[in-house]
């Protein structure tokens, strides 16, 4: 999970263990713990960022509100061709 892997790479990070350690401890390789805790350190300042979610979440209430209204417009046209 996400979560799992935040643990991990915070460890990795803390530097207060050898990756190896971590990687026992938590059941993974260390190349696996090096690859989250670079993940981490590169996208760290993504996790303060809500523009980015809020434009998501726009996008996908417009896209919802434009299906509504074809399916709308849909049962409009039929009903007119009748």
């Amino acid at each position: 999970t996400k979560e799992y892997k935040f643990r991990v790479a915070i460890e990795a990070i803390r530097e207060q263990k050898q990756v190896s350690q971590i990687a026992d401890e938590f059941g993974v390789s260390a190349s696996q713990v090096n690859t989250w805790k670079r993940q981490l350190l590169e996208q760290g300042p993504q996790v303060f960022s809500r523009k980015s979610e809020n434009k998501e979440q726009a996008l996908i209430e417009e896209q919802q509100e434009l299906y509504r209204k074809v399916r709308e417009q849909a049962v409009q046209i039929d009903w007119l061709k009748k």
